[in-house]
């Protein structure tokens, strides 16, 4: 499992938040500085995507006007709705859909961070279906009670609970752990180790030995 070659990468606007987006996670934003607001305007008319990339990161590189840097590993995000909010801002719900790696980075003239980026060629919506086993119930059941709560279940999220690519996903979104944690969750490639990884998290939480 890979990323895809670099004749192949693509050249993307980046949106630097405190999030890490999964593909098939959802999260609703407030857009309210002008770069991004026109970063948003051309996706909506366009249908063109953009990255989403956590701030803070250890190695990475640095943010568009701040002193943070943000990870080389990200997600291509999409708008699914988007809306006027009570308090003039306009908000948009996005979707994310393929993991990314940074391979150069700059500040544009719009002052946006522009980015070119190589797609994963397993972690996107489009991947096959991976099956599992027994030893991952724990985690369908986990799933299936946490799209109960009332916010979770407005997220309206098409989970495929055959898929394990998709339990890894919206358990990484949606169990309570350090946005660190989460990023390294998002930089594993392999569905199984995500999923082994999240069986430890549960463990943990629980104070299992």
């Amino acid at each position: 499992m890979s990323f895809a070659k670099l004749e192949d990468a693509i050249t993307v606007p980046l949106f630097p938040l405190r999030i890490v987006l999964f593909p098939a996670g959802r999260h609703d934003l407030q857009i309210f500085e002008r770069r991004y607001i026109d970063m948003v305007t051309e996706s909506l008319k366009s249908g063109t995507p953009f990255g989403i990339c956590s701030i803070e990161a250890g190695t990475g590189v640095r943010a568009a006007d701040t002193q943070h840097s943000v990870n080389r590993i990200g997600t291509l995000a999409r708008i699914i709705d988007w809306n006027q909010l009570d308090n003039g801002l306009l908000g948009i719900t996005i979707e994310g859909t393929t993991k990314f790696r940074v391979e150069d980075c700059w500040e544009a003239d719009s002052d946006l961070l522009m980015a070119e980026v190589v797609l994963s060629e397993c972690d996107t919506l489009d991947s096959e279906p991976v099956a599992y086993g027994d030893d991952f119930a724990e985690l369908v059941e986990v799933l299936r009670g946490l799209e109960q709560h009332p916010l979770v279940a407005e997220k309206n999220f098409a989970i495929d609970y055959d898929n394990l690519w998709h339990i890894g996903w919206h358990l990484s979104e949606l169990i309570p752990m350090s946005e660190p944690s989460r990023q390294a969750l998002l930089e594993l490639d392999d569905p199984r180790a995500r999923a082994e990884s999240l069986m430890q998290l549960l463990k943990d939480l629980s104070g299992e030995e």
